[in-house]
Formats: C-alpha cells, structure tokens, sequence
C-alpha cells in the first residue's frame, strides 16, 4: 500500500524544478516510504535521512538514519529530531525539503523545546498516556514543548517543504499525524495548559514543561505556527493512505472469500472497554437477525485508562473486554482486533483474538474471571495464556487500528 500510495503522490509533484531536494522519513512506514522514494525517483534526493523505531527495519544501507523509541521518545528520538532540523535549516530558497511522515513520528522525532530536558518531556509524556489522554490532547502538548512539532520544522526552511503523510489518526487531520511539523497548528499553549490541569493538574507535571506552558499562556513564548502563517506560505501537505484503506483491501478479501461484508462507518475511538461496549451495540443493530457468513469490519484508535498493574495495549483490552458478549452469539463468531503496525502498547504482539469459545477456554484452563485481567489491565496475559495474542512483528506501516468479526452461517 505504502508504495502504491507514494508512487501516485510523486506523480503529481513538479520535483524537478528544485535546485536539489532533501528527504526526511520518519515513522514506522518511514524504511518503506523511503525506499520507494529512492525507487520512483533514484539518484533526485541531496541527502536522505530515516528515522524508524527499535526493532523496525532501517532503510536500505548508505543513507544517514537514526532510531527512536515509541511511544515516549529516547536519546534516539532527540537525536533523530536534530538531523531533521538540520536538514529543514540547511535548504535553501531554491530548494526543497520532502517530509515522508507516518504514524509513530511524533515520539520517533523529539526535540524539546528550549529550557525543557528530555527526561522532563518523557516525563510528562508518560503521564498522559497513562492517563489516557485522546491522541488530539496529547499532540496539544507535544506540540507546545516541542522545537519540530506544530509547524515548527517547516517554517525553519526558507525552501518549498513538502508533506506527503500516511495517517494513522481517525480523520486524517495533518495536524495530528506526527503532530504536524509540516502544517499550522490550531492548537494553542492555553489547550495545551488545559490538558495538563485535566490530566492530573499542573502539580503533577516537571516544573519546567508547567513553567513554559503557563509563559506561552501568557505571551511570553511564542505559539506554534498558526493556519495561514507566512512562515508557512511555501509548505504543501497531503495525505496519500489511512485506515480507509486498509478497510477497503480487507473487504475485498472477505467478499471474495464469499463473506457478507459490513463496514462500520463511524471509527471505534474512546477508551476501550468503553469502545468495546458501544461496538457491540453497533454490530447487533447493523446485522440483525442476517443467516449468512458475516464480515464486519472497522477502524480507529482507542485509548487505555492505565488503573492496574498489568501488561497490554488498547487493541488486546478491547478484545478481552467483548469476551463475554461474543460468547454469547448463538453461531461461531470470531473477533480481532489489531494494531496495523504490529505494536500494540508496550507489547510485542499486533493485538487479541476472541471467539465463542474464549470465555470458557478461560474458565476450563483455570484463569478464573476474564474479567479481573481486565480489571488489572492485564490482557497481554490473558491472551498469552490462552495462546490468542496475534504477533505479526513490524508491518513497515501504521494506518491505525482495524478490527475483524466473522461469523459462521447461522443455522
């Protein structure tokens, strides 16, 4: 998908009528989008630089690339964040610079804004997600004790700057993917304060990231970039693949495997177990009492609200949490629920597999309760001991989340 995408993109650029071209990749499709860049257009790019995650596949060898740690960034990310604007300073009027961005960008590139430490924005970073907090409110955040984020890494190019992403955000809002260091940020320093007071209060936070806020808050730091920024008047973004297609490519698949095909439109987001609830509802309005062989298929992102002491990610505790529903359909019913990137939280697994059978596999293999594993945010092991986790290692892309129900013909 990702070289398809790009390879159409690339199409439709003038590229040609720069002085000399810089490339940046970064995300966890960035080898891919790279090496098909260095495929479509061989020998354009001046410098090329990567930055991928641990245990993600580098670009081919010879280029400069640098690895950083997700979801919270590391040296690696910081490091990473510096050559990219290096790379943005250096351009100049005739140039361009061609940002390829994908999910996972955001913690992959880090540069703190000055006065802020690294372990001070680590810091702070972990305590929103933890908490939960929606990818829009984090990347409030992010955006405001950051150098690179927000527009800022376009407008320190004097040169053309363009984005060409791959979403993994629901609505596909470039300001959101990566946290946007190409386009305008309507966020602003007062949202990003608000999120901090929300998610904790501002006590609760590195004195350092509070006092930059509340000085942004009251004008003494500039803001991020805005929509229709000067700054900004040579930049140029758009997005070339999201969860739509993931979608569609899952439902060609399920049509041909002689599936009904359902597609819920509205994206699962919210909390998990939450989501997890309002999905089931969903799915027994839209198929009803319908006989035959059944694919529902969706996409989105949740989040997990951290209460426990256990291990797994938003994808494999919203499986576990339609354990019991599922085992309740009077027909074979199979659900997954999958991370496109192959990473769900702090695991090494994609996400969870539940069917009918789930709930008293537990129960007949001594688990107890499904749900006290829920309670403890503990589904990593759930699955692990049921022998249900889907482990796909890196995809080389991140489009978000999709889930997939099937159904048996119902006798």
């Amino acid at each position: 998908m990702v070289r398809r995408s790009l390879r159409g993109a690339l199409a439709t650029q003038a590229l040609a009528r720069a002085s000399a071209v810089d490339v940046i990749a970064v995300g966890k499709a960035a080898a891919e989008m790279l090496d098909a860049f260095r495929s479509e257009r061989p020998g354009l790019a001046r410098r090329s630089v990567g930055i991928v995650p641990y245990g993600g596949r580098p670009p081919e060898p010879g280029l400069e690339w640098h690895v950083g740690r997700h979801p919270v960034p590391d040296d690696g990310s910081e490091a990473a964040g510096t050559a990219a604007l290096r790379v943005a300073e250096a351009a100049g009027e005739d140039d361009l610079v061609i940002l390829l961005l994908s999910g996972g960008a955001s913690s992959l590139m880090a540069l703190p804004a000055n006065g802020i430490s690294s372990g001070d924005k680590r810091a702070s970073l972990d305590r929103l997600l933890g908490a939960g907090t929606d990818i829009e409110s984090l990347n409030s955040v992010r955006k405001h004790i950051s150098r690179l984020k927000g527009g800022r890494l376009a407008a320190a190019c004097l040169g053309r700057f363009l984005t060409l992403a791959v979403s993994d955000v629901v609505g596909d809002d470039l300001s959101v993917i990566g946290s946007g260091p190409g386009v305008g940020d309507p966020s602003t320093f007062h949202e990003a304060a608000e999120v901090l007071s929300r998610h904790g209060g501002l006590h609760s936070y590195p004195r350092a990231v509070v006092d930059h806020v509340m000085r942004g808050v009251a004008g003494g730091v500039a803001e991020s970039p805005k929509p229709g920024d000067p700054r900004l008047g040579r930049a140029v973004a758009a997005v070339i693949g999201s969860r739509a297609d993931a979608v569609a490519a899952a439902k060609r698949a399920a049509t041909a495997l002689g599936y009904v095909v359902y597609v819920l439109e509205e994206p699962v987001i919210g909390e998990a177990r939450v989501a997890a609830k309002q999905y089931a509802d969903r799915v027994a309005r839209l198929v009803g009492h319908d006989p035959a062989p059944l694919c529902v298929l969706s996409a989105g992102e949740t989040t997990v609200r951290v209460v426990g002491d256990g291990r797994g990610g938003r994808n494999q505790e919203f499986a576990l949490a339609l354990a019991r529903t599922i085992g309740a359909v009077d027909r074979p019913t199979a659900l997954v629920s999958v991370g496109t990137d192959g990473v769900d939280g702090p695991t090494d697994a994609a996400g969870g597999y539940v069917d009918t059978t789930t709930w008293s596999r537990a129960r007949n293999q001594g688990l107890g309760d499904p749900e006290r594993f829920l309670a403890d945010n503990n589904s990593y092991e759930f699955f692990l001991r049921l022998g249900d986790l889907v482990k796909t290692g890196p995809t080389a892309t991140n489009v978000g989340d999709v889930q997939i129900l099937l159904t048996a013909r119902k006798s």
